[in-house]
């Protein structure tokens, strides 16, 4: 049996309850039985002390439904037993039981109402008794307190843990959505930058064709398809990649730093970085990977493949920079819809960075990131 379940589950919402209770009070019953023949604080139970004692146990087997219902129960039965000066030890066991369900189910208020009547019904009887036993007095009060306070303490550990547990879940609900959404942002920038590469590429084949069909330049047009079909390995590629993290662990592999090369040469753009041997977290190096590759993909798709574009990566104080600039046109006008640069400035915050994007002095268009080493986690 776990008994560390025991105590933090739902008592009233236990499996078949009735039926749990019934046995355990049949097991009580015996051991009053027990009690009543061996301990000799009181007259041996005759034929009616017998009745009371066997029916106290009657009301436990639905002490989760009611609980204070049972109690008064078990009271009402147990009351002209010990009046009737039976042995006092054998029905403490149903008594304490009925007391503990009260405290671990019930109110803090109803609780002390409960055991201030209870413990004035069993001192007036006591009293009544055994006018003269102050150390049995005691004794009594003594037993149903202590049964009071651990009820209640049961009560306050259960609704403890179940605050850990309700706690626990929303942190692991908000981790879910949290990679959701990263990889929901992965898919779009691959997606986007794919895409736009191919019809670029696509442009520039179907171009060649048209432009001099009896000159066609052959060896262009197959650098033109050959680029097509690398850009739809690469973007398979990733997508499988990004799709096996979703059926695997839920922190998966991220691009970093190290992925440039090979994303800035698709695009024809020159490339710097200077990081040296610093180490770059992932969440930092995927961050500034992703605002690369959306600002290549905004660069080709307004300033076409022979855009004057270069990519900067430096460290300054900590700080990673990323600078992306386009001597082409800048994303504007009546296309594209505005989502990219939004997407940019999102990516930068989830890792407390900040980016700035607007068209250059002299013409093109400039994308400037500052991701600090030191990820700090931002409210969104």
């Amino acid at each position: 049996m776990d008994f560390a379940a025991a105590f933090t589950r739902d008592p009233q919402a236990a499996p078949n309850p009735v039926r749990r209770d019934a046995a355990a009070a049949a097991v009580f019953a015996v051991l009053a039985a027990a009690l009543a023949l061996t301990v000799d604080d009181g007259r041996r139970p005759d034929a009616l002390g017998w009745a009371l004692l066997l029916a106290a146990h009657v009301p436990l087997a639905w002490r989760r439904r009611a609980p204070l219902p049972v109690l008064l129960a078990v009271v009402a039965v147990v009351a002209p037993y010990h009046g009737l000066d039976y042995m006092h030890l054998a029905p403490i066991p149903a008594s304490m039981t009925a007391l503990y369900t009260v405290a671990s189910t019930g109110r803090p208020m109803r609780t002390v109402i409960v055991g201030l009547s209870v413990t004035s019904v069993t001192l007036t009887m006591q009293l009544f008794v055994n006018p003269h036993e102050l150390v049995e007095l005691l004794r009594v009060s003594g037993w149903v307190i202590a049964m009071l306070v651990f009820g209640t303490s049961i009560r306050l550990y259960r609704q403890l843990v179940a605050g850990v547990v309700e706690r626990a879940e929303h942190e692991a609900e908000r981790k879910v959505t949290e990679e959701r959404l990263r990889i929901a942002r992965d898919l779009h920038d691959l997606l986007a930058h794919s895409i736009t590469l191919i019809g670029v590429q696509t442009s520039v084949a179907a171009h060649v064709l048209v432009a001099d069909p009896d000159r066609l330049d052959r060896e262009a047009l197959v650098q033109a398809l050959d680029g097509i079909a690398e850009t739809c390995r690469e973007a398979r590629a990733e997508v499988r990649t990004t799709l096996d993290v979703l059926r695997a662990a839920p922190e998966g592999p991220l691009p970093d730093l190290a992925a440039l090369p090979d994303l800035v040469r698709s695009s024809g753009a020159d490339l710097s970085v200077r990081t040296a041997a610093a180490k770059i977290p992932a969440a930092v190096g995927a961050a500034a990977y992703r605002i690369v590759q959306e600002s290549l993909t905004n660069a080709v798709r307004h300033g076409g493949p022979g855009a004057d574009v270069r990519v900067d990566v430096g460290l300054e104080k900590e700080v990673l920079t990323v600078r992306v600039t386009n001597g082409g046109a800048a994303p504007g006008g009546t296309s594209g819809s505005g989502y990219g640069i939004l997407g940019m400035r999102e990516r930068a915050r989830s890792v407390g960075g900040t980016l700035s994007a607007g068209p250059r002095d002299g013409g093109g268009f400039e994308v400037e990131a500052a991701l600090p080493l030191s990820v700090r986690e931002v409210a969104v």
